[in-house]
């Protein structure tokens, strides 16, 4: 018997696809083969996130593209690179902050489409493979280190790296750390656990430091587990179900509120607020290479880009 109701459905819709002339028909690049094998990936859309102007900014993971997408659902692209960008954020000034698989913590620049690293190592040895950032009021940097670890393999790593550029290890014995957010106060960062199939809740402390971290939300079911996160202004999470082809909404006490299914594929691998008084959610379908939209009766917090 469930402790709480059951959380509401709400309808989503399309609201762009990835146009054909940006896809790759048949195409099985590395990335692919590593993390999809046995499955062809014309794109894989992640990283969603919004500039002041109301575009939209996807990453295509395997083929090392920034595709911004206007208000009106078209795509273009702003940058493509030799690496696997995964996670993204708008900083304020405009440039991208992009956690890549194989290259770190990225500047871009998509107004010139330049491609620079901040971070590609710690004391000199390779990060797993980066997945996704979050960016502080202060300007610190939140991340994680996620590469193949897992259930047999618990040694993912959550980072901070400071707006002085030294980078603190928060924790390193995470099976699969994906997408982060920190609570409205900033004193808890949430880190949702892939193969974990759960939600952790790492309290941040005035030393750069972290203890009693704990399982905040366990999920269950799906092909993946947890994956993108964001929150909304009253302090509820968002939480993207790879696998399920669900979005979970949850109260700040971790109590489900609405479950957000996708009409198309599985792979709901991210979201991000935007649109009117910031309550539609934006989410991102990467099997289908769509991103579907649903309103919400609550606005996303406003982002470090849009304060």
């Amino acid at each position: 018997m469930s402790l709480y109701p059951p959380p509401v459905d709400v309808h989503t819709e399309v609201f762009a696809r990835v146009p054909d002339r940006l896809r790759r028909p048949g195409a099985r690049p590395a990335w692919a083969e590593a993390n999809r094998p046995g499955h062809d990936a014309d794109c894989f859309l992640e990283g969603p996130a919004f500039d002041r102007a109301g575009n939209l900014y996807l990453v295509n993971i395997p083929f090392g593209e920034i595709l911004r997408v206007t208000p009106d659902g078209d795509f273009e692209i702003v940058a493509a690179y030799d690496g696997w960008p995964n996670g993204l954020k708008v900083h304020p000034d405009g440039t991208l902050r992009v956690a890549d698989y194989k290259r770190g913590i990225m500047r871009i620049d998509p107004a010139s489409g330049s491609v620079e690293p901040l971070v590609d190592h710690r004391w000199s040895e390779s990060f797993r493979g980066c997945n996704d950032l979050h960016i502080a009021p202060d300007g610190a940097i939140y991340f994680t280190d996620q590469g193949q670890t897992g259930m047999h393999d618990p040694t993912g790593r959550v980072y901070r790296l400071t707006p002085a550029g030294q980078l603190q290890l928060l924790v390193g014995t995470v099976p699969s750390p994906n997408g982060l957010v920190p609570s409205l106060d900033e004193t808890l960062l949430y880190v949702a656990v892939t193969r974990g199939n759960a939600v952790w809740r790492l309290p941040l402390l005035p030393d750069g430091s972290t203890t009693k971290v704990s399982i905040f939300i366990q999920l269950s079911g799906g092909h993946g587990g947890p994956d993108g996160m964001a929150l909304d202004a009253e302090g509820g999470l968002l939480v993207c179900h790879a696998g399920l082809g669900t979005v979970w909404h949850f109260d700040h006490l971790g109590q489900p509120l609405h479950r957000i299914r996708s009409p198309l594929g599985l792979m709901t691998t991210n979201a991000a607020f935007g649109g009117p008084d910031n309550r539609w959610l934006y989410i991102t379908e990467s099997e289908s290479g769509t991103v579907l939209r649903a309103e919400l009766p609550v606005r996303g917090k406003v982002m470090a880009s849009h304060a």
